[in-house]
């Protein structure tokens, strides 16, 4: 199959060779493509797109000064993943995860990482995302990390490499299930023939791992929202609805006797373990910041005295940090005694009087980025930017060197998507997602990002980048 006009030369495509030959994990797709008119993928994105109107599948664009939600558009072309390629991921997730939970118990705990200065003391004690209040605390079942969605890229080399770690309240899983729906009814007899690995399970996985931080029998769980104004609620009430358990906000929440209740009809009833999806230092205005509306007064004590379980555990955003990231194969190694089965992106950090000359020197080559900054905000990137903007990102470093961090620009792999101009080369990411309970189960599937702009390497949906169906084979 030969797409008209299909440009794969000067990056890696995960469909097409450079000699524009199709690579084998895409043959099967590719015949059944040929099949389909371009009239006729047209008529399907149409109706991907009004199927995700009518589910509610929108978010809000805080920056957006009209305020709208919109809808993350699903490209109707899904990116494949052979299995061979998706264990060595898996494997490589699997020990990141493993290693930055014991990352957290330590920084938390014994600080040993830092006596013996593989990690800087100052970087984390000095991080505003090191919570105090869980210092000396050891989470249920030992875990801080229970949801994580790092976040990977494919180089023109072919070979992946982590671009950052989410262990806060990573976004989009709800995405990626619903557009495995709405795919499997666009491709029905090639997705039928192809032997495809399932999503369909990850609500019923998630609910397991949730029980599985509670020492009771049947744990009551619910999943805490900010509410309807937060960009990410169509999630958090879809994840709800799967799992059948209450979706519930700070104010129908009640600690008493340093136990969580709910406010039902039927009066008060506890629940055992929250999924929250509120931030840290909103959670409990006793304990964090006062001022905040959305969290519980009093949930923290609860959690401390082991009456609750909170999903991730208050405290791991100090992992997820750009600057500690250029730490974690040192982590890795330090903890586990093994290098890195998936690289990091080579990373320089301002902080460091050498890596701030070279930055400074080269800012027109490079991404900058802030290091507590998300979805896509706070980035310079130098190649694609102006002499007006190198020379404001130079002052923000000289000013602020420890928020910054900087990144050669990598050439994200593309994948063919369908756009105005027809079937399209565009720059994609990927967000797996890992489960931390029982054991750490990385999600046969995940969440492709896709920039929509003709050659913009920006996936993030804030900053209007879309999403694909990822398929992993079976074999």
């Amino acid at each position: 199959m030969k797409i008209e006009g299909y440009n794969a030369s000067d990056h890696y495509d995960e469909m097409f060779t450079e000699t524009g030959v199709i690579r084998q994990h895409y043959e099967e797709f590719s015949q059944g493509l040929k099949k389909i008119a371009l009239k006729k993928m047209n008529h399907l994105q149409f109706s991907a797109n009004q199927t995700q109107k009518a589910m509610g599948m929108t978010f809000n664009v805080y920056h957006d000064n009209q305020g709208l939600e919109k809808i993350l558009h699903l490209d109707i072309i899904p990116r494949i993943i052979p299995n061979e390629e998706w264990l060595h991921l898996e494997s490589g997730l699997k020990q990141r995860t493993y290693a930055l939970n014991l990352f957290l118990q330590d920084i938390y705990n014994d600080r040993k990482i830092l006596k013996d200065g593989i990690v800087p003391e100052e970087l984390i004690l000095g991080s505003k995302d090191y919570l105090k209040p869980c210092v000396g605390l050891t989470p249920p079942k030992g875990i801080w990390c229970h949801i994580t969605g790092t976040d990977l890229v494919k180089n023109k080399d072919g070979e992946y490499y982590i671009l950052e770690d989410n262990l806060r309240c990573p976004s989009g899983v709800s995405y990626m299930l619903e557009s495995r729906e709405i795919i499997k009814r666009a491709y029905p007899d090639i997705f039928n023939q192809k032997g495809i690995r399932p999503v369909s399970d990850y609500p019923a996985k998630l609910l397991r791992m949730l029980q599985h931080l509670s020492n009771k029998a049947k744990p009551v769980v619910g999943v805490l929202t900010p509410g309807i104004y937060n960009s990410a609620y169509y999630e958090h009430s879809y994840l709800a609805l799967q799992m059948g358990v209450e979706l519930v906000n700070g104010v129908d929440l009640i600690v008493e006797d340093k136990k969580v209740y709910m406010q039902t009809t039927k009066g008060l009833e506890q629940i055992d373990v929250l999924y929250r999806r509120i931030d840290d230092v909103f959670l409990d205005p006793r304990t964090f910041r006062p001022d905040s509306m959305l969290g519980v007064p009093g949930i923290f004590e609860a959690y401390k005295a082991g009456n609750v379980a909170l999903a991730n555990a208050p405290g791991t955003g100090v992992a997820d940090d750009k600057a500690v990231y250029a730490y974690v194969p040192k982590i890795i190694k330090y903890y586990l005694g093994e290098d890195p089965i998936l690289n990091n992106v080579p990373t320089y950090l301002c902080r460091e009087e050498k890596d701030r000359k070279y930055v400074l020197d080269h800012i027109h080559e490079l991404v900058v980025k802030e290091t507590n900054a998300a979805g896509g905000y706070g980035m310079l990137i130098g190649p694609k930017a102006s002499s007006e903007e190198h020379a404001k990102f130079k002052e923000l470093i000289k000013a602020n060197p420890t928020n910054y961090i900087a990144q050669p620009t990598l050439s994200l792999s593309t994948v063919p998507s369908l756009t105005e101009e027809g079937v399209q080369a565009r720059h994609v990411d990927l967000r797996p997602y890992i489960l931390y309970g029982n054991e750490i189960e990385v999600i046969p599937g995940a969440l492709t990002r896709v920039a929509l702009k003709k050659g913009s390497l920006v996936v993030n949906s804030s900053q209007g980048g879309g999403s694909k169906d990822t398929w992993v084979l079976y074999n």
